[in-house]
């Protein structure tokens, strides 16, 4: 599939800003089954300065500066996007234990680039409510894609979607016990369950194709990946309890939400402000 991606976030501030400086993450990624074919940001009113760099994670980020006095910020990032199909699913037999061991003792160098994927990030701590709650599906000697997959499903059927129900500041012990949230809520408790067990999964942003009828269409949406030892990432999008494949558009990856925040940055004035956000993820011939 080919899509035309447009996002488009505006500030209106309470105060006019004198300056502010900003990086966003809205470039999608260049991957085996992912070819950005064009893409260009467009900020008003114009930057004063205007970058882009690799982050640590090989995500594409554009900072920019204004230094002029302004009430109103919006940045609109477009991209021509190919996405293909996914593979027909290949059952990989792997013990989940096992994966967990070579994690533990970085048995390649694979496994020791995946293993900071186990470790606490900001917004998502191992802890044992959370290692609870995946261990129904994680038996002894159990596949460990095909644990995933029912966690995955079980987040889905056994969370409610539910818009404005939490924050990012909320601590993920209590989306779980509450049961309610959206898809950064969904994909953490997944990342945080796997990583309470010793396994490593990251946090991955980007888009649904527009019209589809799933919770996270026409908005930036959320999934994460786990890492399976002599296999590589595989995706799960709790959520819509489906694997990703050529309806999701892949912005970036990270240990948790904070790692891959579509757009950030800090201002000298403004005071209050209002945030709005139009996501489109249109296909073209």
């Amino acid at each position: 599939m080919r899509y035309r991606t447009v996002h488009t976030t505006s500030y209106q501030y309470q105060q006019p800003v004198a300056q502010c400086q900003n990086e966003v993450r809205l470039t999608p990624c260049s991957l085996p089954h992912q070819r950005v074919r064009e893409t260009h940001i467009h900020v008003q009113p114009e930057p004063s300065l205007i970058e882009p760099h690799m982050d640590y994670f090989g995500n594409r980020v554009t900072y920019f500066a204004i230094f002029q006095r302004h009430e109103r910020l919006t940045v609109t990032a477009t991209s021509l996007v190919e996405v293909d199909a996914a593979e027909p699913e290949i059952e990989f037999p792997l013990p989940w234990e096992v994966a967990r061991d070579q994690l533990s003792r970085a048995a390649d160098d694979a496994c020791l680039k995946a293993s900071e994927f186990v470790f606490d990030s900001p917004y998502v701590a191992a802890g044992a409510e959370l290692a609870d709650y995946a261990c129904p599906s994680f038996s002894s000697g159990r596949p460990l894609l095909d644990a995933v997959r029912e966690l995955s499903h079980r987040v889905h059927t056994e969370f409610v979607y539910a818009p404005k129900s939490t924050s990012i500041d909320m601590p993920l012990p209590e989306v779980l016990r509450n049961r309610r949230g959206v898809c950064q809520d969904f994909a953490h408790i997944m990342i945080g369950a796997l990583r309470s067990l010793g396994l490593a999964a990251r946090y991955v942003s980007g888009y649904l194709r527009s019209g589809k009828q799933y919770p996270g269409a026409e908005a930036s949406h959320a999934w994460m990946s786990v890492f399976i030892p002599g296999s590589g990432w595989h995706s799960f999008d709790p959520t819509n309890n489906v694997r990703p494949s050529e309806g999701h558009v892949t912005l970036a990856f990270g240990r948790d939400y904070g790692d891959v925040t579509p757009v950030k940055g800090v201002t000298l004035g403004g005071e209050d402000q209002v945030v709005d956000v139009q996501v489109s993820v249109q296909p073209v011939a």
